[in-house]
């Protein structure tokens, strides 16, 4: 080396880091590379473990038959078969094993597992069926973290958010379960604390009240949108609807069961929100239409069912009703309806 190319080489080595400090909040990192000196980025790199600013994450290859999944992962493990993972097992073969880690923090006190996996569920999956299949030197890659059931379900979350293999049904699910858990059932602030808007909170832990009677039905759950999930809770939302549509999904497990083992298809997703929405808007001789209140000879308000139980109103669109002539009618209505089932006279 010439003499040129070792000052050079010092300069570099012994210049001031141009990387910004880390605040106060922990960051995880698995290596330490910044802009500047490798020796001084190195030594504040040490110093900032030392001091609790960063926090070193630890890469670990375990046996995935001592790992448990965490009861607040949103993925249906039980849901996962070959076919589900099928493209993940042909790529960790073709690397060699596992290349992208899990999540998972160490359990105490319980002697049948050292772990539980808080995302990569799907992968502790694949590595278990590749040990069972002809691969049986695969571990299963993981980072530990030390984060309370809060952090781990929003660190899951946010890993969630960006794999299209997690359905709408799952995360529904889950958001439900947290909100109880986590949020002592106030949406905004379990809204504020995902970055999510209140709106599609709302819609999820809506859709989540939908029965796994119903949603069993769906023979491609993947396929089910949020919409369409939140257009299915609000069909169900009154109990004689559930009931009906309750009744048609089993029937349509039936027959979905009956053409896969005649070796014809299921019944495609849209054909069976059809089928449940028909199911849904039915209604038995007890819950015809009462009464009609027009408003410039079109039906503005319907009331579809009154009884013991409450009453069921369906106001019009379309009518040209301001919205002082809605109220004004729809009070009117109220006041001339006896909720033990009949009308004052």
């Amino acid at each position: 080396m010439s003499r040129s190319s070792q000052q050079n080489y010092l300069d570099r080595l012994l210049a001031p880091s141009s990387a910004s400090e880390a605040t106060d909040q922990a960051e995880q990192v698995h290596s330490t590379s910044t802009v500047g000196s490798p020796l001084l980025s190195r030594a504040n790199a040490l110093e900032r473990l030392a001091s609790g600013k960063l926090k070193q994450v630890t890469q670990v290859s375990l046996d995935p038959s001592r790992c448990r999944v965490w009861t607040g992962n949103a993925r249906n493990y039980a849901a996962l078969t070959l076919d589900h993972c099928r493209e993940l097992i042909d790529s960790i073969i073709a690397e060699g094993g596992q290349k992208v880690p899990a999540l998972v923090r160490k359990l105490k006190n319980d002697p049948s597992f050292d772990y539980e996996i808080i995302y990569g569920t799907r992968r502790h999956w694949s590595i278990t069926w590749l040990r069972a299949n002809n691969y049986p030197d695969f571990t299963f890659l993981a980072e530990v973290r030390d984060i309370d059931d809060e952090a781990a379900f929003r660190v899951a979350d946010l890993e969630n958010r960006s794999r299209k293999d997690i359905t709408v049904i799952e995360r529904a699910k889950n958001y439900a379960a947290a909100l109880e858990q986590h949020y002592e059932g106030r949406q905004d602030r379990m809204a504020e604390r995902l970055k999510i808007s209140k709106p599609l909170l709302s819609k999820m832990v809506a859709f989540a009240k939908v029965s796994d009677n119903i949603l069993s039905a769906f023979h491609k759950p993947e396929e089910v949108s949020l919409r369409q999930g939140y257009a299915l809770a609000q069909a169900t939302s009154v109990e004689s609807a559930e009931r009906r549509v309750s009744l048609a999904a089993s029937t349509i497990v039936k027959q979905n069961a009956e053409a896969l083992e005649a070796g014809q298809g299921p019944m495609p997703t849209a054909a069976i929100f059809s089928r449940l929405f028909a199911a849904a808007s039915e209604t038995p001789a007890a819950e015809k239409p009462t009464r009609q209140i027009l408003y410039q000879g079109k039906p503005l308000i319907t009331v579809l069912y009154q009884g013991k139980k409450g009453m069921q109103i369906k106001v019009h669109s379309g009518t040209g009703a301001n919205l002082e002539a809605i109220v004004q009618n729809f009070r009117e209505t109220l006041e001339t309806t006896d909720l033990a089932g009949g009308e004052h006279e």
